[in-house]
């Protein structure tokens, strides 16, 4: 069989709830239909011939064909079949009185002999769900009996199925046709409803007892107990059929995303149909549970459902005469009648009728009208067909219904869609405003569509400024987030309730009053706390919503010191804040505020009031920063130098000068600049600082430093040894010198004296303005002798114009006779040198002789060493290493690697010689120096072993243009 069918794909609202659908069967029937059963998408099928097919729906070209164990003449047609919500066990009754068990792992069904003759109308599985056994079990007979069954499946022959049968009550007004076992409201304990044509009986148990397998029976304390609540219909006729059926599992009900709805029981009778909830939501502790559930339940008459015969008919007839409702299911939301062989749907809110539809041929009765209970499916058997009751958007009109009743928490529940939960949240809030309750009324407002100006209007009219507050806030929340200036209004007049609620509850604690709703002092308090830490979330979350001028401005104008800051904080405006604290002199907090800066602007602009306040930890914070310019924070150091008065060590701004310098490596040349002023300005007299600066620049390459600006403020400070180090560093001695020497610092001048070393004759000039003043400052001749010979430049001579006139020369007689040795020495060395002079020239003489008579052998048949030629037949050089060359070739030779100026007087000269020689004109003289010079530069040195070849020692041994094949091995 195939159970799919096409669905159609408009809308969800142009479907019909309901709609009756003829499943196509795959199989060829031989007989009629005579029971149907379904559960967990397993139908079950009985035919008139005894056979059972068990059909797995998700899975339907697959049927297990089943024969019953004995023929139908002897059992007679299958009557009734009854299978457990998890399609596990399968009870089978006959017309004849024989019942039968299957389990869903056997296809051979056993015959249950206890229940021989027991003509089952009703079974009541066990709540706990087993699929091995049945454990516990209630069967409902027709001539009023319950059983209380335990079915045990056993494999072997000689066992019976049924592990115990017993009778455990019996109603006296016919047959059981409903029975439902489930688990007690109040404890774990069971509760059991039986039915009848004409009474509904509800049984609870007191005790929490369960029942033992092999032990005393599990229901039977249940039914002796106290006696049962009944709901009893006096005008019900006994033969009319009747039947208790349950809705869906309410976990599946709403798996596809519907509105929960509660499990409810249906109960048929003549009367009418009596349905109510299982458990009643609104439980009396003190009364029975079956009394709230009775007194929980509807009847829907007869009366209220149509029928075939006409109204005149019905009229005419009377009650007694209409067709009685033969079958009823229940969906989640509404009850499924089989009546005059029509179908018909009633909502079970408002008992509307949402569908009616022909189904039987007249004269034709249903086989069975069944539930799935796991997967909420509906199923109509007819002798010859099978129906699926499918069922869209069932709960549609929930919401419009529960809001009519005014059910509006349950119609919000219900709402799908959201105009239809914005219909509901209008309605409800707007009762909840009637009746005083303006926080709901607020929180559902803003999940409404209701004008905005209508519902601030309403709590602004009734002095409810929380719940425009609350209204507002929700409001927010649901405004798009593109819609920019709906949200920035909103916010900003939320902003405005916050600081005028906090405003009253300040108001209240000052003066020690009650305010409007009786809240205490103490209260009002917490409140604040409150409603700053609410203020403070809902900053956090809308701050980007907020406009941050307007914001601060309105937090201003109630003077929320506080909310002000934390906002500022917030949106990381750290200038506020920071100006914010420095205008009150709160240096603490506003250091704290200033190490969280990133920005260095802050720093620049607020530098010249933190370091005259708080110098130290302005700098610590300031030498943390790695993204500032020292350059721009000059002047703050500059004006807390001139306001302080504090020694070096301690000088903030020379601090974080040299940190600049060393740490930092500057460069720039003003931030030099600035620690030299510092350095010289400073009152106290002791210069080391500067002089220690300016030394360790004139290590480097080159001063960052401007010079000349340095000197001047060492000059006007009268910073001395810096002067003299700044002078002697420009190269001006001289100046260095004078200066010292002014300053009576005669170990400086010395000092600066030594220095100019490449320079004797400066040095001795400087050495000797050193020995004047030295000289005019000393008590003995002797002392400023001694100290002078610290310079061997100086003589004495230098230093005698330098003494008194009335010197007597005893003083100095030995350096004078000193003087005169060593003149004497130096005398006798340059005889002796002259001596060595005029040697040394006789010597070049006698050789310069001997060269004119110096002669080399040339052998018959010697070569050129350049062309390999006879060397005689041509003019040529004989050098004296022996090497021998025809003149023109040394000439080409060295021409070719000669510089270019050489080259140049060759070819003068070749050309001079070789004019005169062809025409005879020109004096003899000028060829003659001619030919002399052109020797000269020829054959200045052996090309082969003289600096010539030395030169050559970069060229190759083979040249490109010479054969390779002599190299060959």
């Amino acid at each position: 069989m195939d159970a799919s069918v096409d669905r159609p794909t408009s809308g969800s609202d142009a479907l019909p709830i309901f709609r009756v659908e003829r499943v196509q069967l795959q199989f060829t029937m031989a007989s009629d239909f005579v029971a149907a059963q379904v559960a967990d998408n397993v139908l079950i099928l009985a035919l008139s011939t005894g056979r059972l097919l068990r059909i797995d729906l998700d899975n339907p070209a697959e049927i297990d064909d089943i024969d019953l164990p004995k023929k139908t003449s002897d059992v007679g047609p299958v009557r009734r079949m009854f299978l457990d919500p998890t399609a596990s066990h399968l009870l089978v009754s006959t017309t004849l009185g024989e019942n039968f068990y299957l389990h869903s792992q056997s296809r051979q069904p056993r015959p249950l002999a206890r229940l021989k003759g027991v003509p089952i109308e009703s079974v009541a599985w066990n709540p706990s769900r087993p699929t091995a056994s049945t454990r516990e079990i209630l069967v409902g007979a027709a001539d009023g009996n319950v059983y209380e069954l335990y079915i045990e499946p056993a494999t072997e022959f000689y066992r019976r199925e049924e592990k115990y049968l017993r009778a455990v009550y019996k109603i006296p007004d016919g047959p059981v046709t409903g029975l439902w076992v489930g688990p007690s409201a109040t404890s774990a304990a069971h509760r059991v409803f039986v039915a009848s044509p004409s009474t509904l009986r509800h049984f609870e148990e007191r005790n929490d007892r369960a029942g033992n397998e092999g032990g005393p029976s599990a229901f039977a304390k249940l039914f002796a107990s106290d006696p049962p609540t009944t709901y009893h219909l006096a005008d019900a006729r006994t033969s009319a059929p009747s039947a208790f059926v349950l809705s869906p599992d309410e976990s599946d009900s709403t798996a596809s995303g519907g509105a929960a709805s509660e499990q409810v029981y249906a109960w048929l009778s003549s009367v009418g149909i009596v349905y109510g909830p299982l458990s009643p939501s609104q439980a009396d502790a003190t009364a029975e549970l079956g009394d709230q559930t009775f007194a929980a339940s509807n009847l829907l008459p007869r009366a209220r459902l149509p029928t075939a015969a006409s109204p005149r008919d019905r009229r005419q007839s009377g009650p007694q005469a209409w067709a009685p409702i033969t079958a009823i299911a229940l969906t989640p939301w509404h009850v499924l009648a089989l009546v005059d062989g029509r179908m018909v749907a009633v909502n079970r809110l408002n008992e509307e009728i949402v569908f009616d539809q022909p189904m039987l041929d007249p004269g034709r009765a249903a086989v069975a009208l069944m539930v799935d209970q796991k997967k909420s499916t509906f199923w109509l058997v007819t002798a010859q067909h099978i129906f699926e009751i499918v069922t869209h958007d069932e709960d549609r009109d929930v919401w419009r219904i529960m809001l009519k009743r005014n059910d509006f928490d349950r119609a919000l529940t219900s709402a799908k869609i959201p105009a239809h939960r914005d219909a509901v949240a209008t309605a409800y809030g707007d009762s909840l405003l009637g009746r005083g309750k303006y926080m709901e009324a607020a929180a559902l407002y803003g999940r409404s569509s209701k004008p905005f100006e209508q519902v601030s209007l309403a709590f602004i009219d009734h002095q409810q400024h929380d719940a425009l507050r609350r209204y507002l806030l929700t409001k927010l929340s649901a405004i798009k987030k593109s819609s920019i200036m709906q949200r920035t209004m909103v916010a900003s007049w939320l902003v405005e309730l916050y600081m005028s609620k906090l405003d009253g509850l300040d108001d209240t604690v000052t003066t020690n009053a009650e305010i409007a709703e009786n809240t205490s002092t103490a209260e009002a308090q917490e409140q604040i706390v409150a409603l700053r830490t609410e203020f403070q979330e809902f900053a956090v979350k809308y701050k980007t919503d907020l406009d941050q001028r307007t914001t601060c401005e309105l937090i201003s104008s109630h003077g929320r010191e506080e909310e002000l800051l934390y906002y500022a904080t917030l949106v990381q405006d750290y200038h506020y804040v920071l100006a914010y604290w420095i205008q009150r002199e709160r240096w603490p907090e506003s250091l704290a505020i200033l190490k969280k800066q990133t920005d260095p602007d802050p720093f620049y602009k607020y530098g010249s009031v933190l370091m005259s306040h708080v110098p130290t930890e302005f700098i610590d914070i300031v030498m943390r920063q790695s993204t500032l310019e020292p350059k721009k924070l000059i002047p703050a150091l500059l004006t807390y130098n001139e306001g302080t008065n504090v020694s070096l060590s301690h000088n903030q701004a020379a601090r974080y000068l040299q940190f600049a310098i060393n740490q930092l490596q500057t460069e720039d040349a003003a931030i030099h600049n600035t620690l030299v002023s510092i350095y010289a300005a400073h009152p106290a007299p002791d210069e080391s600082a500067l002089l220690a600066y300016v030394e360790s620049q004139s290590h480097q390459a080159a001063g960052h430093y401007d010079v000349d600006f340095a000197l001047r403020l060492c000059l006007q400070h009268n910073r001395v040894q810096s002067c003299v180090h700044l002078y002697s560093s420009m190269g001006q001695y001289l100046q260095a010198v004078e200066l010292a020497l002014q300053h009576d610092e005669i170990e400086l001048a010395s000092i600066i004296a030594d220095r100019p070393e490449g320079d004797p004759s400066l040095r001795r000039k400087l050495w000797l303005a050193v020995a004047k003043q030295v000289i005019s400052q000393s008590d003995g001749i002797k002392t400023a002798i001694k100290f002078l010979r610290r310079c061997e430049l100086l003589r004495i001579e230098d230093l005698i114009p330098f003494f008194p006139d009335f010197v007597v020369i005893d003083d100095f007689k030995e350096e004078i006779c000193t003087a005169l040795e060593e003149y004497s020495r130096q005398i006798d060395l340059l005889k002796r040198e002259m001596d060595e002079s005029s040697h040394t020239a006789a010597t070049l003489q006698t050789d310069i002789a001997a060269l004119e008579h110096r002669y080399a052998i040339v052998e018959p048949g010697e070569g050129c060493y350049l062309c390999r030629y006879p060397l005689l037949s041509r003019p040529f050089f004989v050098f004296p290493c022996q090497h021998a060359f025809h003149a023109d070739c040394l000439a080409t030779v060295v021409m070719e690697h000669a510089g270019v100026g050489v080259g140049r007087r060759l070819k003068e000269l070749q050309m001079e010689v070789g004019r005169g020689g062809s025409t005879g004109t020109g004096t003899g003289t000028a060829r003659d120096r001619a030919a002399k010079e052109l020797d000269s530069l020829v054959a200045a040195s052996c090309i082969l072993c003289g600096d010539f070849a030395v030169k050559q020692i970069d060229q190759p041994f083979v040249l490109p243009t010479d054969p390779l094949d002599g190299w060959a091995l």
